[in-house]
């Protein structure tokens, strides 16, 4: 499984994070991503980044990988 780092600038608070969260269980186990409000990133382990930026998409919020 590969470990990405995304920026989520659109996440502003709580309830930004609360929806994220929401987004990426429905996909992907809950120990598998770590969602870092102050930081405005995701940490994710997955092994399909598409199906990730697309639940973030769906929910609303832009992302992309941190180089």
């Amino acid at each position: 499984m590969a470990h990405y780092t995304l920026s989520v600038p659109d996440m502003s608070c709580s309830h930004c994070a609360r929806r994220i969260t929401e987004a990426l269980q429905r996909i992907i186990d809950e120990k598998d991503f770590r969602v870092l409000l102050e930081e405005k990133q995701v940490q994710v382990n997955t092994e399909n980044l598409e199906d990730v930026l697309a639940a973030l998409d769906d929910a609303g919020y832009t992302a992309s990988v941190v180089a």
